[in-house]
């Protein structure tokens, strides 16, 4: 098993900046691929961030050059950068884990941003 718990998460203005963070924790090895998804209230969850366990990087298309997902794999945390914050980027924001063919999930947190 695999827990992830996002934080981080809160209400921010437009043009602001945040910083999410997602403890992985439990049976990390071999962990394949670590990443964010986002869902915002009428609509589905959508791609925002994901990396490899070989470092490939992929970002959906409406956070790309302004959020970036990186690792410090020595406190087994993901974290998001978001810049630019705007009103469409608020949601919840899910740390999500693939291992095998397994799939993890945190239980979210809660991003706003006010115009």
């Amino acid at each position: 098993q695999v827990q992830l718990v996002e934080s981080g998460g809160r209400l921010v203005q437009a043009g602001g900046s945040l910083r999410l963070s997602c403890k992985v924790s439990g049976s990390i090895f071999s962990i394949n691929v670590r990443g964010w998804y986002r869902q915002a209230p009428g609509k589905q969850r959508e791609l925002v961030a994901r990396i490899t366990g070989g470092g490939n990087i992929n970002y959906g298309d409406s956070v790309k050059g302004r959020f970036t997902i990186s690792t410090d794999n020595a406190k087994n945390t993901v974290y998001l950068q978001m810049n630019s914050l705007k009103p469409e980027d608020t949601a919840v924001y899910y740390c999500y884990a693939l291992k095998g063919w397994d799939d993890y999930w945190g239980q979210g947190t809660q991003v706003t941003v006010s115009s």
